[in-house]
């Protein structure tokens, strides 16, 4: 096979896994009715004056199912980490002990876990869309290159391999959603 067309290929299916990465973090921040210290993972604290990421100003952790504890490296962060779990409009109610902020993340109703469904599947259609557009750069160059002088069917021959590589890697999306359908609607 042509130098150039598995540089294409290689670089698709780098895209293809780059996009399957990002639903799997993506779909951690989805919360499926169990505490997950990952959902805080994009609330930003003020700290003095710069927001920064709460994981960078405290440990989070989940003592039992349903309650996720920050602990703050500074005791002074406590009322501004409270404040910012309250802004992220993530639907918990923080308890400020003075030591440690707590969460009780609250059993999901049946139509909260319907919606994140929801949720789950608009964040796997946008990693869908960015393989079949890995796909599509992958085949553009190909006809591009058809044009400077490589053979036609050695083309035909890239475009079914990109397309198998397409396949497997649609495939592996369904997978992600349907475990974490399986997760969410798990009481």
């Amino acid at each position: 096979m042509n130098e150039e067309v598995k540089m294409y290929m290689d670089e698709a299916k780098e895209l293809m896994q780059n996009a399957i990465s990002h639903l799997e973090n993506e779909l951690a921040k989805i919360r499926a009715g169990k505490a997950n210290p990952k959902i805080l993972n994009d609330v930003l604290v003020d700290y003095y004056g710069t927001p920064t990421p709460l994981p960078q100003v405290a440990n989070v952790t989940v003592p039992d199912p349903r309650t996720i504890a920050v602990q703050p490296w500074e005791k002074s962060m406590l009322a501004p980490i409270q404040k910012a779990i309250m802004n992220a409009n993530l639907g918990f109610n923080p308890d400020n002990n003075g030591e440690i902020v707590r969460i009780n993340v609250p059993p999901l109703t049946e139509e909260r876990r319907k919606e994140l469904v929801k949720q789950a599947k608009g964040v796997g259609e946008t990693a869908k869309v960015s393989i079949r557009n890995a796909r599509r750069d992958s085949i553009d160059a190909f006809k591009k290159m058809v044009k400077d002088g490589l053979p036609e069917d050695a083309a035909k021959d890239a475009e079914a391999e990109v397309q198998k590589i397409t396949d497997s890697y649609n495939k592996k999306v369904d997978e992600v959603l349907a475990q974490k359908e399986k997760d969410i609607m798990t009481i």
